[in-house]
């Protein structure tokens, strides 16, 4: 079992590192410079986006709750600890190449966004669905629907929170526990003796089962739920984040210009050498890349439940999710951390780093952060295990897929309780797998998002009302899209 763990783990590591970092943020680039530098020039056009509304009844969603419920996943412990890990790694630098990596991002999710509305599917029972497996089928045809399936397989298993699971029942004992309270609690005792386990795994099993049954509430009854409660979670907890660091800012207003200058200063650092330059920039882009998904597919999935059927207004509303996570959050985060905090240390945990900048910022800040990070992680879990289900639906049916949403549910009380190092390579494994299949179909299928992208603004600038594309000439482009009858009709709807 231990050359099973080890063999893993290894294999996580070098899928996970840096052939994951040169796929998605040189294909991100790609796809950046491709597109015409979109998420920077259309930024003004995507706020614009984001308040407008649909009448389409091809989703179940709005395009502004898709956003929402897909910064819900992507808001989470990487954020927080993420951010502190990058600090300690790269120094106040790797912040400005976050930044860089989160502009990339941008292009690769407006892609993203375009193709979920473009590509858009039907599960067995006939309601809409999105995601890359629909997006591969239907865009590149049906030969590739074993790439379909091998993406879907790979989003089963790479969206099981187990990370979350496992270090917000760790957060939360670091805070409102102690060893002397925990082995003298009678309660903890009585379950011990039940089950078996030591007093510390029997308040990770309550735990665990608490937070199960929290989520369980919300993802059963299915993405209407999910983005209801994601679209008042995520202003909620990255409004009480910004007025926390706000504070953190005004009580060290006179440092501020020095902490800015240093992530700009250090960004570009050669005093080590040009490696040390290029291990800062890889650093700050692999931490931004873990943060906000961009290019993985599981956005595709959230935006293709989306009541819209103009593809470009999809994307560009799909393109702020970076913007949010890997610009606003993550900034606020390292801003936190430089004003109060010295990141020379060695062996510090992320989140303790955290908490510790917080503790010394705010009062009561270890509280108030942990009320963000057990939002944060709430907010993952829920759309993750939306993700999952859609990806076994896909695969086995949508009636089928109940048991996969329970089984998800269970694994998080399983993960709160057991050691994870096994788990934890598994779901990484799974999830670089996933961007794999993403990633391609995103760079195949480009040519056809700058078409659509031209015509939409052309309208715009002429004062017409943008098309909804693609058409038949996107057909004849593909005769393999001709072959299935449900393709068409979704096109040209």
């Amino acid at each position: 079992m231990d050359k099973i763990r080890d063999f893993i783990v290894a294999a996580a590591d070098f899928l996970g590192g840096y052939p994951l970092f040169f796929l998605l943020i040189g294909g991100g680039l790609f796809m950046f410079i491709a597109s015409g530098m979109v998420s920077l020039r259309r930024l003004p056009h995507a706020m614009s986006a984001l308040r407008q509304k649909s009448n389409a009844k091809n989703g179940q969603i709005s395009s502004a709750q898709a956003l929402a419920s897909v910064v819900a996943a992507t808001i989470g412990m990487g954020n927080i600890a993420g951010v502190a890990i990058a600090l300690v790694m790269g120094g106040p630098g790797a912040i400005f190449w976050m930044w860089v990596s989160a502009i990339v991002g941008m292009s690769t999710k407006y892609h993203e966004g375009v193709l979920a509305i473009m590509y858009k599917g039907q599960s067995d029972t006939g309601r809409p669905a999105g995601g890359t497996m629909y997006i591969i089928e239907k865009g590149l045809g049906p030969n590739w629907k074993p790439l379909a399936i091998f993406f879907a397989i790979a989003g089963m298993f790479g969206t099981l929170c187990i990370m979350n699971a496992n270090q917000l029942t760790e957060a939360v004992m670091s805070v409102f526990t102690s060893a002397e309270s925990i082995e003298g609690s009678s309660l903890l005792h009585g379950i011990s003796g039940i089950t078996g386990l030591s007093h510390e795994q029997s308040f990770r099993l309550i735990f665990g089962i608490g937070v199960a049954l929290i989520v369980a509430l919300v993802v059963l009854r299915g993405i209407t739920r999910i983005a209801k409660v994601a679209s008042v979670m995520v202003p909620f907890m990255v409004g009480l984040y910004f007025i926390m660091v706000l504070y953190i800012i005004i009580s060290n207003a006179y440092h501020v210009p020095e902490v800015i200058a240093s992530i700009f200063r250090e960004a570009f650092s050669l005093r080590a050498g040009f490696g040390a330059f290029v291990g800062i920039a890889i650093i700050g882009a692999r931490r931004a890349m873990v943060v906000n998904d961009a290019g993985v597919g599981t956005a595709t999935i959230m935006h293709g439940e989306s009541r819209n059927n103009q593809p470009v207004r999809e994307g560009l509303v799909a393109m702020l999710g970076p913007s949010i996570d890997s610009g606003l959050v993550c900034t606020l985060t390292a801003l936190a951390i430089l004003l109060t905090c010295d990141i020379n240390v060695e062996g510090v945990k992320g989140l303790s780093l955290a908490m510790s900048a917080f503790s010394a910022g705010v009062p009561y800040g270890e509280y108030l952060l942990i009320v963000v990070v057990i939002c944060f992680a709430m907010s993952s879990m829920f759309s993750y295990s939306f993700y999952g289900t859609r990806c076994a639906a896909y695969l086995f049916g949508e009636k089928r897929s109940k048991y996969y949403t329970w089984a998800w549910i269970a694994t998080l009380v399983l993960f709160a309780v057991i050691p994870i190092e096994a788990a934890v390579g598994l779901c990484d494994l799974f999830y670089a797998l996933m961007a794999i299949p993403t990633m391609l179909t995103l760079l195949m299928l480009s040519g056809r998002v700058r078409k659509v992208t031209r015509a939409y603004f052309s309208a715009l600038k002429s004062g017409e009302t943008p098309p909804c594309p693609p058409a038949d000439d996107d057909i004849k482009e593909n005769p393999n899209l001709s072959k299935s009858p449900s393709t068409t009709k979704s096109l040209n709807h």
